[in-house]
């Protein structure tokens, strides 16, 4: 379990700010459940979901970079809880799939060149009561009430995923590929993932990002 406790350079668990943060959030808590839970809930809604955050370098995903600017998207949100779950030593990892969101703004998939297929979506599995549960934090509860996606809601018994359907009945998300768990970022698997998609599009890596770096 050691790999899944000890610091990298993306989860950083012993920068104080996340120690601190951990310590403010947990405090009181005796069990792990509790403290997990906890945890899920403070980086849930304290941290907002922004699909935009600067994400293009390995350094934009650091859990204290996260912590410090209060939004990311879903597995910058993931490696924050996984370093709080850390600093308080309870075991965690990344997990990754590729999904397809049938619910993207207009202006996301301008973006995204209409592909609504999103590679290495991620979220944070913790070691709970001898068991690996899956916990994803992406959407906020404010952002979930707006555009009617049902909240994830995560009891530290059982996996908390995004829902397929919206509210109303609507398809949302599809799950459509694992892509396995890490004790850290797989940034050039991520950034291969994402070459490979460009591939099939035809669109070119270059105005790619010159388009998604316009915000």
């Amino acid at each position: 379990m050691e790999k899944y406790l000890r610091p990298t350079e993306v989860i950083d668990c012993d920068a104080p700010a996340i120690g601190a943060a951990a310590e403010t959030v947990t405090g009181g808590l005796d069990t792990d459940r509790e403290k997990a839970v906890a945890l899920f809930y403070f980086v849930r809604d304290g941290i907002k979901f922004n699909p935009y955050s600067a994400g293009d370098l390995r350094e934009h995903n650091k859990a204290t970079v996260v912590l410090k600017r209060g939004h990311g998207f879903c597995y910058q949100k993931a490696i924050l809880l996984a370093a709080l779950a850390r600093s308080v030593r309870i075991p965690a990892r990344l997990g990754f799939a590729d999904i397809r969101n049938h619910r993207l703004s207009d202006r996301f998939l301008e973006k995204m060149f209409g592909n609504n297929v999103l590679v290495f979506h991620g979220w944070t599995e913790m070691l709970i009561d001898g068991r690996w549960l899956r916990a994803t934090p992406a959407y906020d509860l404010e952002m979930c009430r707006q555009h009617g996606f049902i909240p994830v809601e995560f009891d530290g018994t059982a996996d908390a995923r995004l829902h397929t359907h919206t509210q109303d009945g609507g398809s949302h998300i599809e799950y459509i590929r694992e892509r396995g768990h890490y004790d850290d970022l797989p940034w050039e698997e991520i950034l291969s993932a994402h070459a490979e998609l460009l591939a099939g599009t035809g669109v070119d890596a270059d105005v790619f990002m010159a388009k998604w770096k316009q915000g």
